[in-house]
């Protein structure tokens, strides 16, 4: 095993006593802190500022300031700004993935290579957006002279997970800051580092005070004092279904907008005239990726009963040679799971699923090169009927439950039984039938021949159990954070 050595600005803002909140441009220091753990050695790394309900208020009062000022800036010169963030990020790429890595346990390519640069590309292509953007459109209608005008909310919450929290933060505040909103940020409580980080890029970009305010803490404390602020316009929360409703009813209480981007359990439905190579290769990545925690992960995999047993063979050849390891060694594909409760809660799946009477495929165990360090499994399978618990619900880690089908119509009914709806794939090589079984699984996104399929201008959000209010990532996105206003006159 071989480690990158720590980039000296990482060094640097891990050995602070506490790492502080940024709000209004300021970083501010709480009376309790929160340790935060490499999930790759188990150990303690730094210590964050743990909000309390008036550090949220502090946070919005700070954003509801900054907004009529960046409301009313030019588009160009707002765009402009959000470009030299963008740069900046790209700038200190190594500290910002270094920071993703040893905070999440993800791969340190991964972070360099998606992570932080598609995080960046969010910036760019929502401040081209909105210099590109109608803010007046005229209406046709008949004696009178009217038009509409897109304005911003003005404050918007965001809460976000610890699985992708850097990706997380750039796609959930990238539109509302484009369109002219402000922003008040909770960072998970378990990853929050790259986050708080960008409290000194923002200050570099020349970014008005107050317009990005981010904290981090437990969710009780600082999370529900967000959703249920007065000064709030507008709510976005991504994570888990329970907590979703939650802040979908305080939301609704409050009649404010809400978007909801949940949970998932994603379906494959692997065809007899797949490229079973290929299906395996891809489906091996979709749950190593992340250590699987991934939403929109395939953990139910559809295969044709002809071709299980060779689909099987590829997959576990391709699991078998996964290389796992610390976050901070760039030969790792897979690290180790975030935190030691979402440790014990894989294993626990896994142990209640075959309680309840799965089959082992690839059986779930603890990688011996990692030396017991950290929270290390190794990606596992199982198989079984569909009352099983590991069929039923979103487990989080590198797992997946098989299921052996006949007729392509009735495992697209026992796909679509399921609550959840975020991402499934259909692997075939006709692409016409392909498109037409695609077309019938009910979600927010369907994919051919791939599962995590992201680009900018590419809608992706879930329904049902996996959310409501919209995706991400696309145009539509960026004009859910402007408010429609009326303007007639009769003729």
């Amino acid at each position: 095993m071989s480690l990158i050595p720590p980039h000296s600005l990482v060094t640097e803002f891990l050995a602070q006593e506490q790492i502080a909140s940024f709000i209004g441009g300021t970083w501010y220091s709480s009376k309790s802190t929160i340790p935060v753990i490499d999930p790759t050695s188990g150990e303690v790394v730094a210590s964050v500022a743990s909000a309390e309900a008036s550090t949220v208020d502090q946070a919005m009062q700070a954003a509801d300031k900054a907004f009529p000022e960046w409301a009313a800036m030019p588009v160009s010169e707002r765009a402009a700004l959000l470009k030299r963030f963008a740069d900046l990020i790209r700038e200190n790429l190594e500290t910002l993935a270094q920071l993703e890595s040893i905070d999440v346990g993800k791969p340190i390519e991964n972070s360099r290579g998606f992570d932080i640069p598609f995080g960046a590309d969010c910036f760019d292509y929502f401040a081209n957006l909105s210099n590109e953007a109608e803010y007046t459109v005229p209406l046709e209608v008949n004696d009178i002279d009217a038009h509409v005008q897109r304005k911003p909310y003005g404050v918007c919450g965001f809460i976000f997970p610890w699985n992708f929290p850097f990706t997380l933060f750039c796609w959930g505040t990238a539109p509302a800051l484009a369109a002219g909103n402000t922003v008040v940020v909770k960072a998970s409580e378990v990853t929050p580092l790259a986050t708080l980080y960008l409290g000194n890029l923002i200050k570099e970009a020349g970014i008005p005070d107050g317009v990005i305010n981010i904290y981090t803490g437990e969710g009780r404390a600082c999370g529900q004092p967000l959703a249920e602020h007065s000064l709030l316009k507008h709510m976005s929360f991504t994570g888990s279904p329970q907590i979703g409703k939650l802040i979908g009813k305080i939301c609704g209480e409050h009649l404010v907008p809400c978007k909801l981007e949940l949970g998932g359990k994603g379906a494959a439905l692997v065809t007899q005239d797949a490229d079973l190579q290929a299906a395996a290769e891809g489906l091996a990545g979709a749950i190593t990726l992340n250590t699987g925690q991934v939403c929109c992960t395939a953990t139910r995999w559809f295969v044709h009963s002809s071709v299980l047993d060779t689909f099987t063979q590829l997959v576990r050849a391709e699991l078998e040679k996964t290389a796992i390891g610390s976050s901070m060694d760039e030969k790792t594909q897979m690290g180790p799971l975030v935190s030691e409760t979402q440790y014990d809660r894989v294993n626990d799946y896994y142990k209640k699923g075959i309680a309840e009477g799965a089959k082992v495929v690839v059986p779930l165990t603890t990688p011996t090169t990692t030396n017991n360090a950290g929270y290390f499994i190794k990606p596992h399978l199982l198989t079984g009927d569909e009352d099983n618990i590991c069929y039923r619900e979103e487990i989080f880690g590198p797992t997946a439950y098989i299921v052996p089908f006949e007729e392509e119509e009735n495992a697209i009914d026992r796909i679509n039984r399921l609550s959840y709806g975020l991402a499934n794939s259909v692997w075939s090589k006709d692409l016409d039938r392909a498109t037409d079984l695609a077309g019938k699984l009910i979600a927010g996104n369907s994919w051919i021949n791939a599962h995590n399929v992201f680009a900018y201008g590419l809608p992706y959000g879930g329904v049902n159990l996996s959310g409501l209010g919209g995706g991400v990532n696309s145009p539509e996105t960026f004009y859910s954070y402007l408010r429609n206003q009326t303007i007639a006159r009769p003729l």
